[in-house]
């Protein structure tokens, strides 16, 4: 019987903890190369309380800046990248710079890539979801795009960055 209660117990205890982490989603995108590039890496989109925490984590790119935008499509399979579409712009706004606005849902900015090749970025916002039922705002189903050269902001519709070097599919996990 003594044995049964501390069992009981046990069991509310992992019941009550993973309670208490269930409202935490998880989306990724695992990058393949496009474009005869050596991209690879992944972007991990983490929703927690209502804000989405994406970070990109890349290699195999040349040293400098190379732009990365949610694209409309979570299709890769173009050998350049062109078949996850144009930006991801459900709120329908003008190309521009992360949360200056105006600004795509999708326009996340530059990655800044050192000598070894290897970059990161992070992003926290509340404008995005992980499987949530609104369509402006859930990153699901999207593909990341990672491009050649640098997002200039400004040059409509997707910021002048060049090729598509580098694309992943955003799948629920």
């Amino acid at each position: 019987m003594k044995n049964l209660k501390k069992i009981g117990i046990l069991v509310f205890a992992i019941t009550l903890f993973a309670s208490c982490n269930s409202d935490e989603k998880k989306a990724v995108a695992t990058i393949e190369a496009k474009s005869g590039s050596n991209v690879s890496g992944t972007v991990t989109f983490t929703e927690k309380n209502g804000t989405v925490t994406m970070k990109a984590e890349l290699a195999g790119l040349s040293e400098g800046n190379h732009a990365i935008h949610i694209h409309a499509i979570g299709d890769c399979s173009a050998p350049d990248g062109k078949s996850a579409g144009g930006h991801w712009n459900p709120t329908d706004k003008n190309h521009g710079k992360w949360m200056e606005e105006p600004f795509h849902i999708g326009d996340i900015g530059n990655l800044i890539v050192g000598a070894d090749g290897k970059g990161t970025i992070e992003r926290e916002t509340n404008l995005w979801s992980v499987g949530g039922k609104d369509t402006n705002k859930n990153v699901v189903g999207h593909a990341i795009i990672i491009h050649e050269g640098p997002d200039d902001f400004s040059s409509q519709p997707s910021g002048a960055a060049g090729p598509r070097i580098g694309c992943g599919e955003i799948i629920r996990k």
